[in-house]
């Protein structure tokens, strides 16, 4: 029997350099960021702040996103490593 291999922690480093190539166009992806091209979505420091925040949850949701949002084609790795550094927004 094999013995389960640990879980690799999400790299909310590589999630900002991800929110930076795929997201800052639409959201507000820093602290310090202060515009974009639409008003339609929510900026991640909002996001990561809402009382019900779940950054696994989060990642699920990049994984199947809404119509409204382009399919990045993110692995599940890349997805954790986004939602790892919205997180990291609160």
């Amino acid at each position: 029997i094999a013995a389960a291999l640990p879980a690799v922690a999400a790299d909310a480093d590589n999630g900002e350099r991800l929110a930076q190539r795929w997201c800052v166009a639409c959201h507000v992806v820093t602290t310090v960021q202060t515009s974009t091209t639409t008003d339609q979505a929510p900026p991640f420091p909002s996001i990561a702040k809402k009382p019900d925040f779940d950054a696994a949850k989060i990642a699920l949701f990049l994984l199947d996103p809404h119509p409204k949002m382009p399919d990045m084609g993110l692995s599940r790795k890349e997805a954790a490593d986004l939602a790892a550094y919205i997180a990291t927004l609160k």
